[in-house]
């Protein structure tokens, strides 16, 4: 207790409670976020390292992550079509366009299913897809059947 009462505390100017500069953030108040340094033009390194463009791009990659996530999507392809959209310019449209495969569900597993490939009928032995497009809400379910199953997802270029 004693050692508490002897270390060095301020008055915060902007909410007026009692401060701990042990306590401080960054040089900042931990209950308004006021800053108590005296030198306020430099720049915070945390602030450097995350600006306004990283923050919205962490929320477009965790978005990404649970869209996908919840489908099934394996976390390796969620990362590789986040930098395919990191590495395309920003007017482009290239790296939005995305086919990923996804498990099948139980009903998924019993229906019948048409290729999209050959358009032929088939029941089991099929793969998933998921297609769409980043920049639209809406996404494309198809199969493709166990003969085009070595090919791979289709190229819907």
């Amino acid at each position: 207790m004693t050692s508490r009462m002897l270390s060095p505390h301020t008055t915060c100017p902007s909410c007026h409670e009692e401060v701990y500069l042990e306590e401080l953030i960054r040089g900042r108040c931990p209950l308004c976020g006021y800053s108590l340094e005296e030198n306020e033009d430099s720049c915070d390194e945390y602030d450097e390292m995350l600006g306004r463009a990283d923050l919205s791009w962490l929320v477009f990659s965790y978005a990404l992550f649970r869209r996908f996530g919840e489908l099934g999507v394996p976390p390796l392809r969620i990362l590789e079509l986040v930098a395919a959209c990191e590495k395309s310019p920003q007017g482009g449209e290239k790296g939005t366009h995305f086919d990923l495969e996804i498990p099948q569900k139980t009903t998924d597993r019993i229906m019948v299913k048409r290729c999209e490939d050959c358009s032929s009928l088939f029941i089991g032995g099929a793969r998933k897809w998921v297609a769409g497009d980043l920049t639209s809400p809406q996404v494309r379910f198809y199969y493709t059947c166990p003969r085009c199953r070595s090919v791979g997802a289709p190229d819907k270029s």
